[in-house]
């Protein structure tokens, strides 16, 4: 047994400059409680304090954005009275420990994010990246996540209608799980995570306080991992859906009835930050009483009740005269509730446990003198190699080529998955998963909220700001071909170890391509998160942020274009700017293990033109297609899988059919339907027969697309193909 001869404040991972910032701000050494609350505080995951510099980058103002970055959810204003909050987190390194309980929990702890804002959840997204399937290690994670994520979401009655799945080398030692989620309020309900005025009461909701989740994702998502990982399964948090449901249902009462002036959910670092942070907010101080917190384990000391991330607890802060009618609420949808402390004047936190003062800190200290870094940052020397790369596949015959991309996890169907998600719940899905974008009914209205989640690993490792624009390009585009107008972003993180100058520099830059395609599409970024340390033995990731796009369609079309609606004798049309033919990043130099070259830039004149146009013909025809992963052979596939009929194809060229330029989209429908502009629209086929044709030379029969497609993941997992729903 080795016995930690490290000081304390190294041991809960604060660095010695840290700790001395520590003393400067008390004047005094920490009690060991005050140390554990800065240490969970001041963490990567909790204090940003390798981001917060650049992301002030993000253009985040818009006349919509009711609440924009820093609160638990973005809040944006959809018109006649209703707002949307949305959310994405990361829940990476927990998921890499214990996969089952680290993506259950990473959709309870987005859940409360966005009701937390006085929102009913109505949505789920995941975005899910893996090594390969063929290591028994990523099976084991793989399955486990979607596990997880099914597990919860069905349990708790959230659908989860979308979302991505990725697989590469570069996720082997750290798996991705990422989740977003929508909410839908009126405005009257919006609540805020602040402490109110002095004299209010703070009352703690939900489940009893333990162990599990001591440091969970704030000290989890702060480290990068190595051979010892397993030992911290113990910090995982444990969830408990039907719990979490439970306190949907009571928070929402409370705000219908107006019972809270404010509320902050436990997630990472717990009580320290749902003390602190709305303390802070408000400019207030506040009394707690760690005796008066309802426990499930014997013995917890003070640090450990501070620290601790269990699942499915709320702070909602009450003026005295409805404590009693909160406390009635909590009561009524069985949840505990119990008076935790009160808001004073000033701006001091007192936490008292047994009599005795544990902690009497600046409250708002925690979070605003948190540390932040300029981290070096520096191109990466081996990026010209990589570009130096040239892939030319003419030699490829365009029949086995589509075949072989089918049958690739990382293009194939994702059913697998989706299948295991309920995505009907509350029957207001009108698009699931398997599409471009996920459309949504807003009941009593004519309104329609579109999301599409995007993110693209390997896209971003050549090049990583024309990677992040051209992921807010294609999630527009997303949106629009269901024919809703993109409005806000919110994006989730995802880097390696920042303390690497290559690392910070892919970071921003990745920033300053999400920027400028928010900027030339007057979109705001309202929230986010920052997940580094994705990185295992020294092996990072590659650079992936992922963007989650929402979008609004009012009046929603009556009939939105489908990918199964393609009949007889349809044309199939090319929408946009004419492929180059270049093929760095894209799914046939991944199949083929030789990532390299440059990624074609994103043309922001054609980004508008192209999602205006899809958004405008999304009234008008009943097929449109991003063209993305695979090109246009694997979009042209996935609508004939759908639609149970083949196609005609003029075109032979592996360059048009196989490559993925961004900004183009496939229309198909009836002869002379609607009219497309001349110099941005080519007429490359039509619909019909039992099997994809290329000109004369190769055919492909629909029977074996089908098989490929669907039989991409379970085959790898040893498994039957399974019948996948047509989107």
């Amino acid at each position: 047994m080795t016995i930690e001869t490290r000081p304390l404040h190294q041991q809960l991972g604060m660095s010695d400059e840290e700790y001395e910032s520590l003393l400067e701000i008390l004047d005094r050494e920490p009690r060991p409680a005050e140390l554990a609350m800065y240490s969970v505080m001041w963490s990567e995951h909790c204090s940003y304090k390798s981001s917060r510099k650049h992301l002030r980058r993000f253009p985040t103002e818009a006349p919509w954005v009711v609440v924009g970055p820093g609160e638990n959810a973005g809040v944006v204003d959809i018109g006649d009275g209703w707002l949307a909050a949305l959310r994405i987190e990361s829940h990476n390194h927990p998921s890499f420990v214990e996969p089952y309980q680290g993506a259950a929990t990473g959709v309870g702890g987005i859940l409360r994010d966005v009701f937390t804002m006085g929102a009913r959840p109505i949505a789920l997204w995941d975005q899910i990246r893996f090594g390969p399937l063929d290591q028994p290690k990523n099976r084991y994670l793989f399955k486990g996540v979607v596990s997880g994520i099914a597990g919860y979401g069905n349990a708790v009655g959230v659908p989860t209608v979308g979302g991505e799945l990725e697989f590469d080398d570069s996720y082997s030692g750290n798996p991705l799980v990422n989740v977003m989620c929508l909410g839908v309020l009126r405005r009257e309900q919006l609540v805020l995570g602040t402490a109110g005025q002095p004299g209010c009461v703070a009352v703690l909701l939900g489940r009893a306080t333990g162990r599990d989740g001591i440091g969970g994702a704030s000290v989890l998502a702060s480290a990068s991992f190595d051979e010892s990982s397993a030992d911290k399964r113990p910090s995982v948090q444990v969830g408990d859906p039907f719990e979490e449901k439970k306190l949907i249902e009571a928070c929402l009462e409370l705000y219908e009835q107006g019972l809270v002036v404010g509320v902050q959910d436990l997630g990472a670092a717990g009580l320290s930050c749902a003390t602190s942070e709305p303390a802070g907010r408000a400019g207030v101080g506040m009394d707690v009483d760690l005796d008066a917190v309802h426990t499930r384990e014997s013995d917890m000391s003070a640090a450990e009740l501070l620290m601790s991330e269990s699942q499915e607890r709320m702070m909602a802060f009450v003026a005295p005269d409805n404590v009693d009618r909160v406390l009635s609420v909590a009561a009524k949808w069985e949840i505990e509730s119990t008076i935790v402390g009160e808001v004073r004047r000033g701006d001091t936190l007192t936490v008292r446990m047994g009599g005795d003062v544990v902690a009497r800190i600046p409250a708002a200290s925690l979070a605003d003198d948190a540390p932040l870094y300029d981290r070096p940052a520096r191109r990466p020397e081996w990026l010209d190699d990589l570009w130096a790369i040239a892939s030319d596949y003419s030699e490829l015959l365009p029949g086995e080529t589509l075949l072989a991309l089918l049958a690739d996890p990382n293009v194939g169907s994702s059913a697998w998955v989706h299948e295991q998600y309920d995505h009907m719940l509350f029957l207001n899905t009108v698009i699931g998963p398997g599409s471009d974008g996920s459309l949504l009914r807003l009941k009593g209205t004519e309104k329609a909220l579109a999301v599409s989640t995007d993110g693209n690993g390997t896209l971003c490792l050549l090049d990583p700001r024309r990677g992040g624009e051209r992921l807010v390009y294609e999630a527009a585009l997303n949106v629009a071909v269901t024919g809703a107008r993109p409005l806000a972003v919110v994006d989730n993180l995802n880097f390696g170890n920042p303390e690497k100058p290559e690392v910070m520099w892919q970071f921003i830059e990745s920033i300053e391509g999400i920027s400028q395609a928010c900027e030339t599409l007057g979109i705001p970024v309202v929230g986010g998160n920052v997940s580094f340390y994705n990185e295992t033995e020294g092996e990072d990731i590659n650079p992936t942020p992922v963007v989650g796009l929402l979008g609004l369609a009012d009046p929603a079309p009556e009939r939105p274009p489908r990918l199964s609606r393609a009949r007889e004798g349809m044309e199939i049309w090319e929408l946009g700017p004419k492929s180059t033919g270049n093929f760095a990043g894209s799914a046939l130099q991944r199949l083929r293990g030789e990532p390299g070259g440059r990624p074609s830039p994103a043309d922001p004149e054609d980004a508008v033109r192209v999602t205006e146009l899809a958004r405008d013909l999304a009234y008008h025809v009943p097929v449109l297609h991003d063209i993305s992963d695979g090109g246009l052979a694997v979009g042209l596939a996935e609508i004939c899988i759908a639609s149970q009929i083949g196609a005609v194809v003029d075109s032979t060229s592996i360059q048009l059919l196989f490559s993925e330029d961004p900004h183009r989209l496939l229309v198909v429908m009836e002869p002379a339907a609607v009219s497309l502009p001349p110099d941005y629209s080519r007429q490359i086929g039509v619909i019909g027969g039992n099997s994809i044709v290329f000109g004369a030379e190769t055919s492909v029969g629909l029977e074996d697309l089908v098989a490929a497609w669907k039989g991409a993941i379970p085959m790898r997992l040893g498994l039957d193909a399974v019948s996948a729903d047509a989107p």
